[in-house]
């Protein structure tokens, strides 16, 4: 059982993350400052170290040294996003945000730990460089991408990734959310010449509005109130490497300005400075909305949008994807049981039967939380149907019946699939309004493959209030 050491000196959020580790099977200690740490425990004898960013006396920095290899990961606001990643220059193995979300902590923690293993039994093998999930992690059919599947479209999607990773093109994702585009990024940089120099992910849709350009092109002192002293942006921090912006779609007018000046002129300015100065980084972006649609309508820079759309990937959603849905179950169903320390599980045969019918509107996302609450909940060797919470109705459906099944026609479409006609935008739109009368903010979430903040982001986007009032309208 490996052994995680949490160091934050607030009482209810490092007991929280206690109680959430501990029910996935990792032993936990815990302290409340470096010096407590060090008074308390042996540092480098733990698997890896938790720790805020920000605590009394010495910052969670100082763990890295103390820790003499053991991997740390560094916990702090977006306020202090810039700080964070200084941090793993220092050589912190990962950082995440707070208010973290559980799926992501536990992603994190499992994908350290599992490095950290496959570094000791196999120490001259390629390292996995980098932040990122691994939440359809494998290897394909050469092993060298990163992801599962080996239906058509994906087979055109790895072709294209080892093209396009040599060069220093921009490269522009699309697809809906939930189907990896952050796993093609990574494997983008991986593949390339700025693989041993940073790539830093940023969603674009998480930092708020008002902070979105120091964050990306740093401010100056004195720029903006409680701008006390200069600060690098994220763009400089992504020098010499790969800068991957997720959710392009939701960058403000302005910020989208000076990101067109970083692309033609391969420079940038601060917040609040008249000097420019040179960076050399790569561009991926990524959407799961329709830029040109936004560009046409004056909501996306139709000059930025052109510089981006130098190449374009376009990931398949899952219900698109065909057989690999069941080989991407099934791993994270391998993974699951050896997370938890539970036995070897199964689907049944029906449980197959609903995973290769589901419509999947959460797609990867989706499939992957479906699966981890099953496995919670499953008493038996086998995993049911039921187990999995998705909405469908089999009618025993065969192989044959599948194609017609899931093709969308006018005449046989259910509230709960989107059809052509729907962006993913309107189908969320039309799933929550639904449904939110009798579901609680938690199943939505859960229903539509996403966690409950980014349930709570789309609202305040889309402009969709929670009822007030009703049987379901609870937390």
């Amino acid at each position: 059982m490996p052994h995680i050491l949490i160091v934050e000196d607030e009482t209810i959020i490092r007991s929280a993350l206690r109680r959430l580790l501990e029910r996935n099977q990792y032993q936990v200690s815990e302290a409340g400052s470096v010096q407590e740490a060090q008074e308390r425990y042996s540092i480098p004898g733990f698997d890896l170290i938790i720790s805020d960013l920000r605590l009394p006396g010495a910052p969670g920095t100082e763990l890295i040294k103390l820790a003499q290899g053991t991997p740390v990961l560094i916990m702090t606001s977006y306020a202090s996003l810039r700080s964070a990643v200084d941090s793993m220059k220092m050589g912190a193995v990962d950082y995440i945000a707070k208010p973290f979300d559980h799926d992501e902590m536990l992603q994190a923690v499992s994908r350290i730990l599992k490095e950290r293993q496959d570094a000791k039994s196999a120490p001259n093998d390629r390292p996995s460089a980098g932040r990122g999930g691994d939440k359809a992690a494998a290897a394909n059919a050469d092993g060298d991408i990163g992801i599962i599947g080996s239906c058509p479209p994906m087979l055109e999607l790895y072709s294209k990734i080892r093209k396009v990773s040599p060069t220093d093109s921009t490269v522009l994702i699309q697809g809906e959310s939930g189907t990896g585009k952050e796993l093609v990024a990574r494997a983008l940089h991986n593949l390339s010449r700025r693989a041993k120099a940073p790539l830093i992910s940023v969603n674009c849709a998480a930092i708020p509005e008002t902070l979105i350009e120091s964050e990306l092109f740093g401010h100056e002192k004195g720029a903006f109130t409680g701008a006390t002293a200069g600060r690098a942006g994220l763009v400089e921090a992504a020098d010499g490497g790969t800068l991957f912006l997720d959710e392009i779609g939701e960058l403000p007018l302005e910020a989208q300005a000076r990101l067109l000046r970083v692309l033609q002129e391969g420079e940038i300015r601060r917040v609040g400075s008249v000097q420019s100065q040179k960076v050399d980084v790569r561009l991926i972006a990524a959407t799961h909305r329709d830029l040109k649609t936004l560009a046409k309508t004056g909501q996306f820079r139709e000059d930025l949008y052109y510089r981006l759309h130098v190449i374009s990937l376009k990931l398949p959603a899952l219900r698109e994807r065909g057989s690999d849905v069941l080989e991407i179950a099934r791993s994270f169903l391998a993974r699951q049981c050896a997370q938890m320390g539970r036995d070897s599980l199964r689907f049944a045969a029906d449980a197959e039967q609903a995973i290769r019918h589901y419509n999947w509107p959460g797609n990867v996302r989706e499939l992957e939380n479906a699966i981890e609450r099953a496995v919670i909940l499953c008493e038996s060797p086998d995993i049911s149907a039921d187990l999995l919470g998705i909405d469908i109705e089999l009618d025993d459906l065969d192989d044959d019946d599948f194609n017609d099944a899931i093709a969308p026609s006018p005449t046989n479409n259910t509230a709960h699939e989107p059809t052509e006609d729907l962006s993913l935008e309107d189908y969320f739109q039309h799933f929550v309004l639904e449904h939110q009368d009798h579901m609680t903010e938690t199943e939505l979430a859960r229903k539509l493959g996403i966690s409950r903040k980014c349930l709570w982001e789309r609202r305040q986007r889309l402009g969709i209030p929670r009822r007030k009032s009703g049987a379901a309208a609870g937390p």
